[in-house]
């Protein structure tokens, strides 16, 4: 309060001496033209409002910044100890000449208050994050939290199990160098992320049967995951990451599909046996049967043999595909040729349907890198979908042509049911069979399954395009030949390209094959 009394005591004082000097200038002004110019009143008038306006402007002025030393520098104060201060100097009560005392003052008990503030502030926040850290180490699950830069800011115990990496190790890596993960479709983290980050200030997303290979040679696990992405988090960390173990539940899913395929690969003989003899039936009888009627049932038993072969194919490379172990031999080759010779494998089903199938090939086709046995797996199950689904359509056509992008792509267009819109995003899942057609029209729900992989491994792309009550086009992409001259050469000129046709997409560009 004294240095209060003084400041005013001093303004009072220095009011004192402007009002003063102000009077002793107008004084001297009418003194001025009075005695000295001999002004008329008028005139002398007029001098006088002239210097009264001079004097008014300047000691407002003068006396205005004066007196606001004090309350700028103050204010400075405010400014320099705010959060976004942007680089605002301390104030020096020192320089002042006016208020030097009460600036000081006020000053020293508003960075007291400011300290004490910030120090209850960060006693909280370390209060919350404690309490957040115990929950999110405690938490039963694996839980990942990562920076604008996809590095491990957080993991708790229970990610450090599940992975087999300490925590400490975990954190500072990038996400995509701790974990290895795969998923069953081109819809992984990473991409979803990368569209997250352009498009969306918070995205959440969830995914089904994600692998994770884990080290010291230990069997991969299988986990859905959980992932929320929040944009410019103060924190600086952006992406949760959270993962629901199902490796039980998904491993005998797997084990059932090996065990059926252990049971298949035993009717593989007795169907060899079937087929030879339905071929020496054809060859030694078929010249002598007039009967339209028996030579119906031949062409119906050769059409179910190749068709349960063809069910026990696709059976056995489905679990080749999940375990990695089905190996495609690319090699160049005429694509017309092999697909007339894969159409014409599968024309006895169609006739015994009474369904033509129209085939067109373009004229200027390359020779394509394919495996020809696998890729006549491909065509078989795309024309045997089209069959069973033609409903009372007759007709399927098939195009093969030069695309775009300078990929052989081949199409195969029924006019039947169709396919509802809610269906397409599944066609390809394993096992997945839509249940409004199911009891009708048999299947198992692994060729498109099992198409995709081979395509994929190829270097091409399947994909569908559908109307209910309408048909439906399916297409797949080979990669001609030369465009894989460079990876023959890295391979060390051999005549062929060894890959593997799994069905699993790896998460990040640094574990892709």
């Amino acid at each position: 309060m004294d240095y209060l009394q003084l400041l005013t005591r001093q303004a009072k004082l220095r009011l004192f001496v402007i009002v003063l000097l102000d009077n002793g200038i107008l004084i001297g002004g009418w003194w001025l033209g009075n005695k000295i110019l001999g002004l008329s009143a008028l005139g002398l008038l007029a001098l006088l409002v002239v210097i009264a306006l001079l004097e008014t402007g300047l000691i407002a002025t003068s006396l205005g910044n004066y007196l606001m030393q004090p309350v700028k520098a103050l204010w400075q104060t405010v400014l320099h100890l705010a959060p976004n201060s942007d680089g605002v100097a301390a104030p020096k009560p020192e320089t002042l000449r006016f208020g030097r005392e009460l600036v000081a003052t006020l000053s020293a008990h508003i960075y007291e208050l400011t300290t004490a503030s910030e120090r209850a502030a960060s006693k909280s926040q370390e209060q919350n994050r404690a309490g957040h850290d115990f929950v999110a180490q405690n938490l039963p699950l694996p839980l990942l939290l990562l920076d604008p830069t996809e590095t491990i800011k957080f993991a708790n115990k229970a990610a450090a199990d599940y992975v087999g990496i300490s925590a400490a190790d975990l954190v500072g890596k990038n996400v995509y160098m701790a974990l290895d993960m795969s998923f069953p479709s081109e819809d992984t983290f990473d991409a979803w992320l990368k569209q997250a980050k352009q498009k969306s200030a918070t995205a959440a997303n969830s995914w089904e049967r994600v692998r994770l290979n884990v080290r010291d040679n230990h069997p991969p696990r299988l986990f859905d995951l959980a992932v929320y992405y929040n944009k410019g988090n103060p924190d600086k960390v952006e992406t949760m990451l959270v993962l629901f173990d199902h490796t039980k539940q998904y491993s005998q899913d797997d084990q059932s599909v090996s065990f059926v395929a252990l049971s298949v690969h035993e009717l593989r003989t007795p169907l060899t046996l079937l087929r030879g003899y339905i071929e020496v039936f054809e060859e030694e009888l078929g010249h002598s049967i007039n009967d339209p009627e028996l030579q119906d049932f031949m062409l119906k038993m050769r059409s179910q043999a190749e068709q349960l072969t063809a069910f026990v194919n696709n059976i056995l490379n489905v679990a080749r595909v999940d375990n990695d172990q089905l190996e495609l031999k690319l090699q160049s080759e005429d694509w017309s040729a092999t697909l007339k010779s894969s159409i014409e494998m599968i024309s006895l089903r169609a006739k015994v349907r009474d369904i033509t199938l129209k085939c067109h090939v373009a004229g200027d086709l390359p020779p394509v890198g394919i495996d020809k046995l696998s890729i006549r797996e491909v065509v078989n199950n795309l024309i045997d979908n089209a069959i069973k689904y033609s409903g009372t359509s007759k007709v399927i056509n098939i195009d093969t042509y030069l695309n775009k992008e300078g990929l052989v792509e081949t199409t195969v267009q029924d006019f039947g049911l169709g396919i509802p819109t809610s269906v397409l995003s599944n066609l390809f899942t394993k096992f997945y069979r839509d249940h409004r057609n199911r009891a009708q029209i048999g299947g198992t729900g692994l060729g498109l399954y099992l198409s995709k992989a081979i395509v994929a491994a190829h270097g091409g792309s399947l994909w569908v395009r559908s109307k209910e009550g309408e048909g439906s086009t399916f297409g797949f992409t080979v990669v001609p030949y030369a465009q894989l001259a460079e990876t023959l050469k890295q391979g060390g000129g051999d005549q062929e390209i060894t890959r593997g046709a799994h069905g699993w997409i790896k998460n990040h560009s640094l574990y892709r094959r």
